[in-house]
């Protein structure tokens, strides 16, 4: 256990940093899920900047890799362009 006030309070920040980053992160997982299984290509451009921005978001907080997001981004636009 911590025997510093800065060290129970970084434990208690962390903490709760953790638990928005995995929400976060979930919810994008969940989004990207949506978008890659949607048969209406309208539907699934109305759904590419919601994503993209997510994705961004996660990027610049450092949930995920910068190069990571960048290939998402990529791999769904390049979906949606090939949708019929």
């Amino acid at each position: 256990m911590a025997n510093h006030k800065s060290a129970q309070k970084r434990i208690r920040s962390n903490d709760s940093k953790r638990v928005r980053n995995r929400y976060q992160a979930k919810t994008t997982r969940n989004l990207l899920k949506e978008l890659r299984t949607t048969k209406e290509k309208s539907r699934a451009i109305e759904l590419l900047p919601e994503v993209s921005a997510q994705l961004d978001r996660l990027a610049k907080k450092n949930v995920i890799h910068k190069n990571k997001a960048a290939n998402l981004k990529s791999s769904i636009q390049k979906h949606v362009n090939a949708m019929a």
